[in-house]
């Protein structure tokens, strides 16, 4: 038992909940130590000559699961990167892709570096050095281990790691397939960029699609109806408000490092876009009133808070003063196992971040699909689709004298196209999700959605260990 007085480390966090669950559900004891045991780490010490000097950079890649391959996750650029976070994270996307349904394994990685300090020519050698570090180990391919975008990432660190692949491994048909979140014109996926964020946005929308867990919670009816502040507005913070801002939702604070906005009426986040691209930042942002500590922002007074950065911003330190009904973890483990608990003996309802942030990697997934078929979603069915409903529309015009209206002509003559399907996708996955937490609560008799979520996770790759061999 920890003592009390000791803060839990991220890992520390995550196996205690592992516990948790195991506590209220039959899994196989033996099964159960595999479960909180990382399969494999790799470190890695390399050394890059830039501008002239010898520098040495560590790295870590994490495979915690790989009872289905590839094992999946992201490659982390930052300067506070661990062996013990990698090996936590990995643990997250392992029972992540179990939730969803995503027939991969959980890994993670990580580079210790800061970035802003150096210009995009030498970011492209360290990048490209790094992958290869992992690649001639293993830890890098299609078929075996698929990295994808994280903090401190984007889509072009995603082209330099395929481009280090494609020119070490120039036979393998499937190069285009050994990262995912890479640019649109370099084999990714429209709508991969946004798909963590607009994942937690349907996973909102499902839950109020349910008006007994709405009214559990204490909130009103609808997601519009809602109050949200979201703490952090990286990557899946602005997708998340974007999201939800386009689904009618009302969002009155953002945190972010260096400060905060809040405007109880509401803010406009078509134009704060417009804003923060023109003033690279968030602040001052006109009709809104300016957070210095952005902290303070947890603790004001909202329906729905959704943490959206980093790890354990939550703790017990601030846990008493969170006022939201409602907490959605688009990061990854922002709450920790204690304040967990304390949030809970509150009444507070929590959707877990290995459900609420799982629209990353299932996108990940069907752009991985594209890369290994080699062939554009909806290409083979568009137009059939497209005919079939102008089939329709003339055997409707030959029995009806009524003329209809031009947008419902252009509805059943509409071919769905590959944007469409991704979105079509990551709905159907989110609900069917949530339906199945739900289902798992019911079950086991669970009080809440992590011990029902984990509890999906745990059983999923229980049965895959017991039927196909540990």
């Amino acid at each position: 038992m920890l003592k009390q007085d000791k803060k839990p480390s991220f890992l520390e966090n995550v196996n205690m909940m592992v516990n948790d669950t195991l506590n209220h559900i039959d899994i196989d004891p033996n099964i159960a130590k595999i479960l909180k045991t990382c399969r494999s780490v790799l470190q890695v010490k390399f050394p890059i000559k830039l501008k002239g000097e010898i520098k040495i950079f560590h790295g870590w890649r994490a495979v915690h699961s790989n009872h289905r391959l590839p094992a999946k996750g992201g490659l982390r650029f930052a300067t506070n990167v661990n062996q013990e976070e990698i090996e936590a994270l990995a643990s997250l996307m392992t029972f992540k892709c179990a939730v969803v349904d995503v027939p991969f394994g959980g890994a993670k990685g990580g580079l210790l570096i800061d970035p802003q300090k150096y210009d995009e020519e030498s970011m492209e050698k360290i990048t490209k050095k790094f992958a290869r570090e992992l690649i001639r180990r293993g830890y890098l391919s299609p078929a075996r281990d698929v990295p994808a975008p994280d903090v401190g990432t984007s889509q072009r660190e995603m082209g330099w790691i395929l481009d280090a692949y494609k020119s070490l491994r120039p036979d393998d048909i499937n190069h285009m397939a050994c990262v995912t979140g890479k640019s649109v014109d370099h084999g990714g996926i429209k709508g991969r960029l946004e798909a963590t964020g607009r994942g937690v946005c349907e996973a909102l929308k499902e839950f109020f699609r349910h008006p007994e867990e709405v009214q559990r919670a204490g909130v009103n009816k609808e997601l519009s109806d809602q109050n949200i502040i979201i703490q952090g507005f990286g990557n899946v913070g602005f997708n998340s408000a974007k999201a939800l801002f386009q689904n009618g939702a009302k969002i009155i604070g953002i945190a972010e490092k260096d400060g905060g906005i809040f405007n109880d009426k509401g803010i406009d986040i078509k134009e704060l876009e417009k804003y923060q691209l023109e003033n690279n930042t968030i602040l001052n942002f006109p009709t809104t009133k300016t957070i210095k500590n952005s902290a303070d922002l947890l603790s004001y007074d909202c329906d729905i808070l959704i943490p959206a950065a980093l790890e354990n911003v939550v703790s017990l330190d601030n846990a008493d003063s969170i006022k939201a009904k409602i907490i959605c973890e688009a990061a990854n483990g922002p709450i920790t196992y204690r304040a967990d608990q304390r949030l809970r003996e509150k009444g507070k309802v929590i959707i877990p971040d290995i459900y609420a942030n799982a629209g990353g990697v299932t996108v990940s997934y069907f752009e991985w699909i594209r890369n290994i078929s080699h062939i554009r979603m909806g290409r083979l069915n568009k137009r059939y689709e497209e005919h079939r409903g102008e089939a329709i529309f003339k055997a409707i015009e030959q029995i009806s004298p009524n003329k209809l209206p031009k947008d419902m002509i252009n509805q059943l003559v509409y071919g769905a196209n590959e944007e469409d399907i991704i979105s079509s996708g990551l709905e159907d996955t989110m609900r069917v999700a949530f339906q199945e937490i739900l289902e798992m609560r019911e079950k086991y008799n669970l009080n809440n959605y992590r011990l029902a979520t984990y509890a999906i996770a745990l059983k999923k790759i229980e049965k895959s260990y017991l039927e196909l061999g540990i």
